[in-house]
């Protein structure tokens, strides 16, 4: 069962420091994926396939690692008082 929803009234702010930690690592896979010209090239191949194909699927493997780590951030600055 989920806890009951907190009206907008009711819920502390976020500290500022927290928010902007949470923002960068939820903006860094944005941004590695989002300059195409930094990874749309062939060289250097790993196991046989280009560069463009592994770094895509190391992303997809890094992208959800930030994204909890930006909940993190924010559930421990929710529960300092």
């Amino acid at each position: 069962m989920s806890a009951p929803a907190v009206p907008s009234s009711q819920r502390k702010r976020l500290p500022t420091r927290a928010a902007v930690v949470a923002g960068l690592l939820l903006l860094i896979p944005v941004i590695a994926l989002g300059i195409v010209p930094v990874y749309s090239r062939e060289t250097p191949k790993l196991w046989g396939f280009p560069f463009f194909y592994w770094y895509a699927i190391l992303w997809t493997l890094l992208a959800p690692v930030f994204t909890y780590s930006a909940y993190l951030v924010i559930a421990r600055a929710r529960r300092q008082p």
